[in-house]
């Protein structure tokens, strides 16, 4: 049977994105298990938190290997906010973590600037960079919902979108082949977010 997998690794905002799957008419199966997510046709990696505990989590559980296999295969695989984060080598947070290797760059933190709060939350432009099938029916400069103080940075290539914060420019999207993620959060980003998650699951 084709299945729809969130990973659940402990790190929040499963429910969200479970139920933004379900409204727009898929059967999502929320998932903490290696061997169900490893089996997954479709897999949403979400998440908020910290990159140390969540990869702890990931590591002692075996789940990250089960991410990874699923990647391989080919298989369809969407980040979510820290699931942006965490399949890139490493990210700056907690002083350095290591993290799943999936796509090459790192997580960096927002530089402190005048007139900018870090965390960067709320809503902000998105502009595609490349042209992808998860972004059919939605037009460049949307607007999407963010809450983060890290963004990946990776070489032009994995970068599919832009957002400005303050003087600072980040990459909203990165992926490659079957691997894609979000730094915004699609289950908070209302119609177009509702559209971005559509399109994911017509995807491949």
């Amino acid at each position: 049977m084709a299945s729809l997998v969130v990973v659940d690794y402990g790190a929040g905002n499963l429910t969200s994105v479970a139920n933004a799957l379900t409204y727009i008419g898929e059967k999502p199966v929320v998932s903490s298990l290696p061997e169900e997510i490893r089996l997954a046709d479709r897999l949403v990696f979400p998440g908020v938190g910290a990159a140390r505990s969540a990869m702890e989590v990931l590591i002692n559980k075996g789940i990250g290997d089960a991410i990874t296999e699923v990647v391989q295969k080919g298989n369809p695989v969407l980040g979510i906010c820290i699931g942006c984060q965490i399949i890139l080598d490493e990210s700056e947070e907690d002083g350095g973590v290591k993290t799943l290797s999936l796509l090459p760059g790192k997580a960096v933190r927002f530089q402190n600037e005048p007139g900018i709060k870090i965390p960067h939350m709320g809503w902000n432009q998105v502009y595609w960079t490349k042209e992808h099938d998860l972004f059919k029916g939605i037009p460049s400069g949307s607007e999407f919902y963010y809450v983060h103080s890290y963004h990946p940075s990776v070489k032009e290539e994995f970068a599919f979108a832009k957002t400005t914060y303050g003087t600072q420019t980040f990459p909203g999207v990165v992926g490659k082949e079957n691997l894609m993620a979000a730094q915004f959060h699609l289950e908070k980003s209302g119609d177009v977010g509702l559209r971005f998650l559509k399109n994911f699951c017509s995807w491949g």
